[in-house]
């Protein structure tokens, strides 16, 4: 596992478009399908992760929370499944109905949506507005495995609420931290 820090894609950008399988229905789905009204929430994860287990009760949370406020909550797994076969599909769908997941867990099999977000890690979080401006990028708070802070969502709690009551977000956005994406040999 090698400790990677999100690239921080530049605020402003526009989400990229994709178009992918969810693991649990078979699905397939854009992002305009999946967007919220407020604002959409993209979040780069993998099953076999330990900072990703570490917040993935915190995520489930999140997600609820501010569902029923109009965010569209939207997991992606990129990782090579050729050796990292834990997090192919079949893998993605018991994972997402053992944690409850209550967004699409997609499959991104040619890494490209990856690529185009410029995620670098799992987990890594995207918060776009209501016209799909990338207003946050980072952290899900200052919890990692084995530091004692515990896991409370804290950052991407308040970029929502600020996107949600039309605050400026912070300047001092923290990268997230986790294992780095399992990119595919050339």
């Amino acid at each position: 596992m090698a400790l990677t820090l999100s690239k921080m894609l530049p605020l402003g950008t526009a989400a990229p478009d994709f178009n992918l399988m969810d693991a649990v229905t078979k699905n397939t789905y854009t992002l305009n399908q999946l967007k919220g009204e407020k604002g959409t929430v993209i979040m780069f994860i993998c099953n076999h992760c330990p900072y990703v287990k570490h917040v993935n009760e915190e995520i489930v949370r999140v997600a609820h929370d501010y569902r029923v406020v109009g965010f569209g909550f939207i997991a992606i797994s990129s990782n090579d499944v050729v050796n990292y076969p834990q997090d192919g599909p079949h893998e993605m769908y018991l994972t997402a109905q053992k944690q409850k997941y209550p967004f699409p867990y997609l499959y991104d099999e040619t890494q490209e949506v990856a690529k185009a977000y410029d995620a670098a890690c799992t987990p890594d979080f995207y918060v776009f507005d209501d016209a799909l401006k990338l207003v946050y990028r980072g952290q899900l708070d200052n919890s990692r495995p084995g530091n004692g802070i515990p896991v409370n969502g804290r950052d991407l709690r308040e970029a929502l609420d600020n996107v949600m009551n039309n605050h400026p977000q912070r300047n001092d956005q923290k990268p997230s931290m986790g294992c780095n994406i399992k990119w595919k040999s050339k």
